[in-house]
C-alpha cells in the first residue's frame, strides 16, 4: 500500500526514505515501516557517539547483532517473535540516531514516548507482541547491557574495572565471551548486509 499523501502547507513532520516510504514521525503508520530502510540506517548510525577505535565506526546494526546472539545463547527456545524483537530492540533509531543515554535523560519522557510509538509501529509492521511481555523486555535488556560491556572494553577504552562498575560482569558461554572480546567493527554495506540477512533467517526459520 502506498504512503498517504501529504498535505500542502501541513509542517513537515516525515522522513522520506530511500525505499521511497514518507514515515510520518508524529504518527508512525506501520505500514510505511521497510526492514530495509531500518538496516540501512541503523549500519550509517554510530554507537558511543563514534568514539571507539577501528576503522569504521561501530554502527547499531552490529550492535543489534550482537544483542541478538546473546538472547539466542541464552534462549535456544525463543520463537520468531522474540528473536525478531531482539534485532529490532533499536530500530527506531534508523530515524532517531543513538542518543547516548545522559542525553536521553536530559530530554525526559517526551522523548522516551516518542521513541516508544516508533517502536510500537514497528513491532506491529513485523508481527512482534506489543507491548512485550515483562520477561521479554527484560531478557532483551540484559542483552543489551552484556553487548554495551564488550562494546566498552573492546572498542570504547574502558578498563574491564570500569565497565564492570557500569555494566556488570556479564556470563555468556565461554565461545561467545571470546568472540565479543574481539569485536571488530564492520564497513557500513557490510553490517547492513548481515542485518538483512539476519533478519530474513529468522523469519524463514
Amino acid at each position: 500500500m502506498a504512503s498517504k499523501p501529504v498535505q500542502v502547507g501541513a509542517p513537515r513532520a516525515w522522513q522520506r526514505m530511500l525505499s521511497g516510504r514518507r514515515l510520518d514521525l508524529l504518527h508512525p503508520s506501520p505500514l510505511d515501516v521497510e526492514i530495509e530502510d531500518i538496516a540501512h540506517g541503523l549500519a550509517r548510525v554510530a554507537r558511543w557517539n563514534g568514539q571507539t577505535h577501528g576503522d569504521h565506526a561501530f554502527s547499531v546494526a552490529q550492535h543489534v547483532l550482537v544483542v541478538e546472539d546473546i538472547t539466542f545463547a541464552l534462549n535456544p527456545g525463543w520463537r520468531q517473535a522474540w528473536r525478531r524483537a531482539s534485532l529490532l530492540h533499536d530500530a527506531p533509531e534508523y530515524v532517531i540516531g543513538d542518543l547516548i543515554s545522559p542525553f536521553k535523560a536530559a530530554v525526559g519522557l517526551d522523548y522516551k514516548a516518542f521513541e516508544y510509538r516508533l517502536l510500537s509501529a514497528i513491532h506491529r509492521r513485523f508481527e512482534v507482541p506489543d507491548p512485550l511481555p515483562a520477561e521479554i523486555t527484560k531478557a532483551i535488556k540484559d542483552a543489551d547491557t552484556m553487548a554495551a560491556y564488550f562494546e566498552a572494553t573492546a572498542l570504547a577504552g574502558f578498563a574491564v574495572e570500569e565497565a564492570e562498575r557500569f555494566f556488570g560482569k556479564p556470563k555468556l558461554p565461554e565461545r561467545l565471551s571470546r568472540e565479543l572480546q574481539a569485536l571488530t567493527p564492520m564497513p557500513a554495506s557490510r553490517a547492513q548486509a548481515v542485518l538483512l540477512e539476519r533478519f530474513r533467517g529468522i523469519s524463514e526459520a
